[in-house]
Formats: C-alpha cells, structure tokens, sequence
C-alpha cells in the first residue's frame, strides 16, 4: 500500500478507534485518490459509514474538520509526492462501457504497476527482512485459505525444493493447525490474507503467536488483522478493475521469498535440489519428448 499523508498517524492510532471510525480510517489509509477528490459524503458512502464519522476521524487525527484531510491529500496528489495511481474505482466504472480488450489492458497495466511497486527500497527492505526470519526458523509453516492459497502453497513448495522443513496447513483431512501443535519459538508462520479477511486464518495466526511462534504476515494493509499480530508485514496491493481482487503481487512476493531463502540456504539447497534431480529421473516425473520413428 502506498504512503499517504496521514498513513503514519492512522496506524499508529488505529487500535484505539471505535469500530465506525476504524472502517473510516481505513478507508482513508486504502482510497488516497478518492479522499482528494470525492465528497466527504460520498467517501462516507463508499466506507459504509455516516458523513459525521469521516468529521470525527478528522479530530481524531488533530484537524478542525474534514475538509483540511481532503485539502492535505489534494495537495499532495498535485505536489506528487505520494504516487497516487488515479481513481482506480472510476477506471473500474467505466469498464463495461469500453469493452473486453480495455478490460485486459488495465488489469494488465495496473498489476504490472503493482508488481513494479515491490522493487521500491521500502517492499525490498521488507522482503529481505521477511526472508531472513523465514531462512533462520527451525520450521516454516504456511497459511492461505479461500484465495490467498495458491501464494502461501507456492512458497511452501519452494521452501519445501530447497530442503527446508515447510508444513502447509491446508486442513487435508480436516486436521487444519494441528501441525502447530509442536510449534516453538523457533518457528516462523507465514500467513496470506487480504481483505475480506478469512476468519480461520487470523484465529490460527493468534493461536501461532500466542505460543510464541514469529509471525511473517503477508496482507494488503497495515491495518490488517495479520499485520497487527506479526513480527514482519509485507503490504501488497489488491485493487484490481475486475469484480475480484488480485493476488498478483501475493503470489510474486512468496516466489521471492522462497528464492531469498533458497539463495541464503546456499549447499543445503543445492544438495536438496540435486537429490530431488535424481529422484525425478529415477521416477521419469517429467515429460521428455521421444523421437517417432520415420
């Protein structure tokens, strides 16, 4: 997510809201554009809060009214200083009027924009960090469920390639957290989820950190209930003009990550992928294409 004028400020306040001002908060924190230039009704519209909640926030934070919120954010989006990406909302709007090639090209076009974001020195700091809490843990367990599970399965299989112990906790066979059981202070969680948040994912991160596991949280806002209980945050974005949002930049986070832990792990993977070699061959996993006789 990217850095807005207030960002700061609301996370740092953020758990003493009420529940209405949290929903106007992150609002706030999630549509930068739309607080430069929509009303102040219609942002309390879209955060399905009353227009008086968007005033009180705005006192919260130390502001005589909204007003001086928009005029900051207005500012800033004319100055550039907070690379805001336009009215995603409005590009979505006008999406079935242009057709099905335009559709294409902003999806790809703007996930292409977030993929990007992640070689910002801030997203790289925060990989490096996440990598080497994930390459120091005696086991690596990973969670995702509902569409964060093709990111959290990918980095497990990476990890897994590489040698390292990685348990998916996927409930095959309805077992779900019972691998946690054994869980220490050694081990690391790394937990997918973006809005809106699956609720046994977060029940099983609290059970994770309350019996001391390290948490890595990998979720779209450092407001998310993830990012409040984890040891490392990475932010990935999720607007997307389709009906449904991305996972794009979840799914290249965790092959990144499984690519910096490998790359730290050094002899230990290359000796795992290599048994793993042999063991393709022994088995012929993979297809090779046979010469047809004349």
């Amino acid at each position: 997510m990217q850095a807005t004028p207030l960002s700061d400020q609301i996370v740092q306040v953020f758990d003493t809201l009420s529940g209405q001002l949290q929903l106007a908060a992150r609002y706030v924190l999630e549509h930068p554009s739309d607080v430069a230039l929509l009303s102040m009704r219609e942002q309390a519209r879209q955060a399905n809060v009353q227009p008086a909640t968007m005033t009180r926030l705005a006192k919260q934070l130390g502001f005589s009214g909204y007003d001086d919120v928009k005029q900051l954010y207005a500012d800033a989006m004319r100055d550039g200083g907070t690379g805001f990406a336009g009215k995603v909302g409005a590009q979505a709007a006008t999406q079935k009027r242009r057709g099905d090639h335009s559709l294409a090209a902003d999806m790809a076009g703007l996930i292409g924009g977030q993929i990007a974001g992640l070689a910002q020195p801030a997203a790289l700091d925060g990989l490096v960090e996440a990598a080497r809490h994930i390459g120091d843990a005696r086991r690596i367990y990973c969670l995702g469920l509902r569409s964060s599970y093709s990111a959290a399965w990918h980095l497990h299989y990476i990890l897994s390639l590489s040698g390292k112990q990685s348990t998916m906790l996927d409930a095959t066979g309805g077992i779900g957290a019972d691998p946690l059981g054994s869980a220490s202070a050694d081990d690391v969680l790394v937990a997918v989820s973006v809005l809106p948040y699956t609720r046994q994912t977060v029940e099983i991160t609290e059970y994770a950190q309350a019996g001391g596991v390290r948490v890595v949280a990998i979720t779209d806002s450092p407001v998310a209930p993830l990012a409040q209980r984890a040891a490392c945050t990475l932010i990935v974005p999720t607007e997307s003009p389709s009906f449904l949002h991305t996972m794009s930049s979840a799914f290249v986070v965790a092959e990144i990550l499984g690519a910096l832990v490998a790359g730290r792990a050094g002899e230990a993977a290359r000796d795992a992928l290599a048994r793993l070699d042999r063991q393709s061959a022994a088995l012929d996993t993979h297809y090779q294409a046979r010469n047809r006789r004349p």
